[in-house]
């Protein structure tokens, strides 16, 4: 007997991609943590054990949900993402910096309650192999200016890239581990200026 539809799924939707987008509705609510496939199944209007006889468990298919929370809250951010060779340096960076700063404010706290279930996250790594993080984007923006020449030619992309993403990291972790309600807002200009001066300029002595 094939499992019922749910009568909430779109028409052009897959009882599969219901259940994903129900998984990741619950995620984008309360994150990972505590999540049951009840949770899921009450959300999405369907039967306990209709969740496995389309994911192998809970697992896969919370993994499932957080990549698709991930992928929304990226669709949501304001503004394109810059390219080499395109407009001013230190602005474009100043743009990814706020980028991702938005972006881990959003996500973090999902990440945060999949820290307990290493399944989950290592079903989340093998899956979204193909999907590019902010941080490889932003590497891949600053290996493109260095080759045009608008970097140092020797500067240490990799090292540039986990000063920015640690900063992006702490600020919403701090608030985290403070059990901070809501999260710290997003910094301002002056805080995000002083990133990017600090990693195109260095801290040595002029």
């Amino acid at each position: 007997m094939s499992p019922r539809r749910a009568a909430a799924v779109p028409g052009d939707a897959s009882l599969r991609e219901h259940l994903i987008a129900a998984a990741e509705r619950l995620i984008a609510r309360r994150g990972t943590a505590g999540v049951t496939v009840r949770d899921i199944a009450r959300e999405a209007e369907v039967a306990d054990g209709v969740l496995y006889n389309h994911f192998a468990n809970k697992e896969e298919l919370l993994a499932l949900g957080l990549g698709a929370h991930v992928r929304a809250v990226e669709a949501g951010l304001v503004g394109a993402v810059p390219t080499a060779g395109a407009g001013v340096v230190a602005e474009n960076l100043r743009t990814l910096v706020r980028r991702g700063f938005a972006l881990h404010r959003a996500i973090l706290p999902a990440f945060a309650g999949a820290l307990a279930q290493p399944k989950v996250l290592s079903a989340y790594a093998s899956g979204e192999g193909d999907v590019p993080s902010l941080r490889v984007v932003l590497a891949d923006y600053l290996r493109g200016e260095r080759e045009l020449g608008r970097v140092d030619r020797g500067a240490d992309v990799d090292a540039a890239v986990a000063m920015i993403s640690g900063a992006w990291h702490d600020l919403v972790l701090r608030g985290l581990l403070r059990g901070e309600q809501p999260l710290p807002e997003e910094p301002g200009d002056e805080q995000v200026g002083a990133l990017v001066t600090t990693v195109l300029r260095g801290i040595g002595p002029r």
